[in-house]
């Protein structure tokens, strides 16, 4: 499938493990651990189109811009140096406290709900993590399967990558009636990422 298009696309996910495998032992030339980035997103009933449910924001503007202090700490281990790749190496999904209308993330995705980066300007959409949720899931923490390392990623997106130019999308199927409850949920993703020279 064509990765450049006006319009965010879906592509083959790669399980990380795989990726190290081929790559070569992925810890070996660690130079950054993130802490926990959350990024808070909604998911209101009334936005729910064509039975899905999606929303985004940039990487960069929660408080403290955790993930830029995470490339930065990576270039000072490097001397000033970018980092030759970055994998996410943890994803969460949470059902946050200010929630009106529903309870469990159950009651808001039903099937394969997945986060995505699409970097700004070229829309390029690169697969992050993903997770199979049903109707008896409750507010989470719900660890999601890891799919992102940016080998995957041509040069101009992995610059985009460094600086932050990308948003964090969520998307999935909406649950049954969903849209018609009057809800508003808060949703957190939280993710963590590993540097590497």
């Amino acid at each position: 499938m064509p990765r450049h298009s006006s319009a965010p696309k879906f592509f083959a996910i790669i399980p990380l493990a795989g990726v190290c495998g081929l790559a070569g032992a992925c810890g070996d030339d660690a130079v950054s651990y993130s802490e926990p980035v959350g990024i808070n997103l909604k998911a209101k009933s009334s936005d729910v189109v064509g039975a899905t449910v999606t929303d985004s924001k940039g990487i960069n503007t929660e408080n403290g811009n955790p993930y830029g202090a995470f490339v930065a700490n990576a270039r000072q281990e490097l001397a000033g140096a970018d980092p030759g790749r970055i994998a996410l190496t943890g994803a969460s999904l949470l059902l946050g406290a200010g929630t009106t209308g529903v309870s469990r993330l159950g009651e808001v995705f039903a099937g394969e709900t997945v986060v995505l980066f699409e970097m700004n300007d070229t829309n390029n959409t690169f697969p992050a993590a993903n997770q199979m949720l049903v109707a008896a899931d409750g507010a989470g923490p719900i660890a999601m399967d890891v799919a992102f390392e940016s080998g995957q990623m041509g040069e101009a997106d992995f610059s985009k990558l460094l600086a932050g130019s990308f948003k964090v999308v969520v998307r999935g199927p909406a649950a049954t009636d969903f849209a018609a409850k009057g809800a508003d949920a808060d949703l957190q993703v939280t993710l963590t990422f590993t540097a590497y020279e």
